[in-house]
């Protein structure tokens, strides 16, 4: 594949999260600890949701489907990374471009996942009477091949962008992962062609998902202020505030890494953005839906009462 777009580099070299030796052994367990977590926080939530009837309705089939690009996300960044900080971490020009489709894939995935749930909080709230007529079960799997779908076009627009460049003899990414902006820097060639690209792709799949939660949002947050009872209002809120979380840590943190110019001096500061929608987001992810949610909390305790008497 490298010599398909005349480059002569081969291999890259991932610097890491720090070059500073006295915190490497520190950060690798911090980060191996929230690697763990987010593939148990993960995999439990899949399983839960999986296991109880109860949770078979449109909300939780969307969580479902967040939970797994969220534990496919990490699995594609969070063992690189890691690498990193015990070893000086080669990685082949394949197997970057590898790791920039899946991240781009199951990235745009994501985005359109939320959006679908902020369309599903809009209805059961403003439209409970068209609720389970409209939120059907074929429609609920329309979206979510739909999420799919786009972020396959997505990945496949950044691969184009990214294969017309050329690296000529700099392989040093500064970086945990291979990532658009520090491949951008390393070119040798002209970047203003992908970068336009990118730019137009990441807008696309930023803008529109924001502007649909946006709209959702403000005739969600009309109708809760409509209800006149306590009880029925915290409800509402406890139901949207889980999700409007998620959505600011991920929406914000990944603008700000692609919507704006790929200089080298933010390289730095984009290593920490980047944390926060690749790293802790899926970790936080099966926490902020399930901590106040009594849907959750009861399907766990029931799961367990199972086990316990079989």
């Amino acid at each position: 594949m490298a010599s398909g777009n005349d480059s002569s580099v081969t291999e890259f070299i991932l610097l890491g999260l720090t070059q500073q030796p006295e915190l490497q052994l520190p950060l690798f367990l911090l980060f191996f600890g929230i690697y763990v977590i987010t593939v148990v926080g993960n995999i439990g939530l899949l399983v839960l949701i999986r296991l109880n009837p109860h949770l078979h309705v449109p909300m939780y089939y969307f969580l479902f489907n967040l939970s797994f690009i969220d534990l496919c996300y990490s699995c594609v960044i969070s063992p690189r990374m890691l690498m990193t900080f015990v070893k000086r971490n080669i990685i082949t020009y394949a197997e970057c471009m590898t790791q920039i489709y899946f991240f781009t894939l199951f990235s745009i995935g994501e985005c359109f996942v939320l959006t679908s749930m902020a369309y599903d909080r809009y209805m059961a709230i403003c439209k409970p009477l068209f609720y389970r007529v409209i939120m059907s079960p074929q429609v609920c799997l329309r979206l979510m091949a739909g999420a799919y779908v786009v972020g396959f076009v997505g990945a496949m627009a950044h691969m184009v962008s990214l294969l017309r460049l050329v690296f000529c003899d700099g392989n040093i990414i500064n970086h945990f992962t291979c990532d658009l902006p520090p491949l951008f820097h390393l070119s040798c060639t002209n970047t203003y062609i992908s970068e336009l690209i990118v730019f137009f792709v990441v807008g696309t799949n930023a803008i529109v998902p924001s502007v649909t939660i946006f709209v959702s949002y403000t005739f969600i947050l009309y109708k809760i202020f409509c209800i006149h009872f306590t009880e029925g209002r915290s409800k509402a809120f406890r139901t949207c505030s889980s999700h409007v979380i998620s959505v600011s840590l991920f929406f914000g943190s990944g603008g700000f890494m692609y919507l704006r110019s790929s200089s080298s001096e933010f390289l730095d500061q984009d290593k920490v953005v980047t944390i926060f929608y690749t790293i802790v987001g899926p970790m936080l992810n099966p926490f902020i839906y399930s901590l106040r949610n009594k849907d959750v909390h009861d399907a766990m305790r029931k799961t367990l009462k199972r086990r316990m008497f079989t």
